[in-house]
């Protein structure tokens, strides 16, 4: 027993070292880690540029214990780098470069990319960081008016000009769209393949070499459209010409109006000339602090006129206007195809001066890391920013550090979104109750009002039962139609009964059909059945 208590402590004892291995390995992995948890001030270096007074801070990821570098304020440009303490060669292996990014207010309008920058000796200073830094890799979110794109800017010296130019990865995938921590990953491999991650998955993969994957093209074209070479003034590129032997017809009037009056029109009977659209309303009166001498004569404010809503028109009738049928517009003369066409012109192809071969692109070492952004937002906070040779670190790290804080955030914003549907669906609720109740007041519906209200009624008491109650009331509304189509002779002596009960009561209830009778029948009902309902009903407001 003792013997296999030792054992048990020895597999023990070696499993934990070996986790510690794995560990430390990781962290040994990592050329550059930063996890903020120690505030950044003597670590990074903020730009003393005018341009730049957005204020940095040492914050909590809003939720969290874990700490970031938060971006404070509104409209401002922001500028901080670190210097690494040696140069990344990218030539040599895979290099991942990640960090995690959150728009805790949500996505606005601002970037939140990073630049990886070259040697000092490409002409910058730390104190003097701004968007003219020289960078070899810019990688990040950005998102304002119509950009929307997680960018990878690779910045190549071109070995035959000299020059340093931008190439961008084409169709970058998009920013995610909430409030969450995202990590965004780019891994650059030896085979010169791309890939960029988003919280772990691939969302987009590229070859720097292909020509279709980057723009402009890191391999330039061999040939080129010769610049020196001019359209001769001769070159006729038109396919179709105007027919020269065509003659405007005789009877061509090119002056005829499109539309003409309708003579045919007849003013509508009750048309009411004299009465204007619009009146003064003659509710309106004169605020009693108006004065005409500072304000001017005050006038009464216009409302559409009554009269005219029961005639067919107000003021002066005039005739409509109608097409027109000797309108011809421009005569053009018909076109035929050109007898003297060459074709589409283009310039001869040359060789291209700036060709160039590579294996793999020519990347700068990176120097340092820096944040230069332009932001119309605040509350944009990085983290975890990691520069690592293995892949497998860098999915090490996000699901120590990134991972964790995700689901917690997840799951929140499940349970924010599941409250607000349900508050939206109450609403939702709200209105069909208040058209169900509008529908209950058809008056070929009367038949069925008590049966329509006590549907509503119920659902209201119970929202899980709101299908089944318009169900219910879609059957009895089909059932009133089927009835008023198939049974409308035996129906009318019974309206006409109504109405004469509801003329014996109009002077009373100020109403007139059927509503006043069918009230009653209610009330008796109620006080049959234990009296009046514990809360007030929308039947009897």
């Amino acid at each position: 027993m003792i013997m296999m208590g030792h054992f048990a402590l020895l597999v023990f004892l070696a499993f934990a070292s070996m986790q510690l291995l794995c560990i430390a390995a990781d962290h040994d992995a990592a050329i550059f880690y930063d996890s903020f948890e120690e505030p950044f001030n003597g670590r990074w270096i903020v730009s003393d540029k005018d341009d730049y007074k957005g204020i940095w801070e040492h914050s909590k990821s809003e939720g969290h214990d874990d700490y970031g570098l938060l971006v404070t304020e509104k409209a401002r440009k922001y500028a901080i780098v670190k210097e690494l303490e040696e140069p990344v060669n990218l030539r040599d292996g895979t290099t991942v470069l990640q960090y995690e990014a959150r728009f805790q207010n949500g996505l606005e309008c601002g970037g939140a990319y990073l630049k990886y920058l070259r040697p000092q000796e490409a002409g910058w200073k730390p104190k003097e960081f701004d968007n003219g830094s020289p960078y070899s890799i810019m990688f990040g979110p950005d998102i304002c008016g119509l950009t929307n794109k997680v960018h990878f800017i690779l910045k190549q010296k071109n070995p035959k000009s000299g020059e340093y130019v931008e190439h961008h990865l084409i169709d970058p995938p998009r920013v995610p769209s909430d409030k969450l921590s995202h990590v965004y990953t780019a891994i650059l491999k030896p085979d010169n393949e791309i890939s960029i991650l988003i919280d772990g998955e691939v969302k987009k993969k590229g070859n720097f070499l292909a020509a279709q994957d980057f723009d402009p093209p890191i391999i330039p074209d061999k040939t080129i459209p010769d610049p020196n070479e001019k359209k001769p003034e001769d070159w006729d590129d038109r396919v179709r010409i105007p027919d020269p032997n065509a003659v405007k017809p005789d009877d061509w009037d090119e002056n005829a109006p499109m539309e003409i009056e309708d003579m045919e029109a007849v003013k509508p009977e009750g048309w009411l000339d004299d009465e204007p659209e619009e009146i003064d309303d003659p509710e309106a009166t004169k605020p009693e602090d108006w004065d005409d001498e500072e304000d001017g004569v005050w006038e009464a404010p216009k409302i559409d006129n009554p009269k005219c809503q029961t005639a067919p028109g107000c003021g002066e009738w005039k005739r409509p206007m109608k097409r027109n049928p000797a309108f011809k517009g421009i005569w053009n003369p018909p076109l035929v195809d050109n007898p003297n066409y060459k074709g589409i012109w283009k310039p001869r192809d040359i060789p291209n001066p700036n060709y160039f071969e590579l294996d793999k692109p020519y990347f700068d070492p990176i120097a340092a890391i820096g944040i230069e952004i332009w932001t119309m937002q605040e509350g944009i906070l990085f983290d975890n920013i990691l520069i690592a040779k293995d892949e497998n670190v860098a999915e090490s790290y996000r699901d120590t550090t990134w991972k964790p804080k995700f689901v917690v955030e997840k799951e929140k914003q499940k349970a924010e979104e599941e409250a607000a549907g349900s508050d939206d669906l109450g609403g939702f609720q709200k209105k069909v109750f208040d058209v169900l109740y509008k529908f209950a007041d058809i008056p070929f519906l009367s038949k069925y009002k008590l049966q329509i209200l006590d549907f509503i009624e119920k659902a209201e008491e119970q929202p899980n039962l709101t299908i089944g109650v318009l169900v219910s009331i879609v059957v009895v509304i089909l059932t009133a139609i089927f009835m008023l189509i198939f049974s409308g002779k035996k129906q009318q002596p019974r309206v006409e009964k109504k109405t004469e009960v509801a003329a014996d009561t109009s002077n009373d209830q100020g109403s007139s059909g059927e509503k006043p009778a069918e009230e009653e029948k209610e009330e008796e009902k109620e006080n049959e059945t234990g009296g009046a309902a514990p809360r007030q009903r929308r039947r009897d407001t």
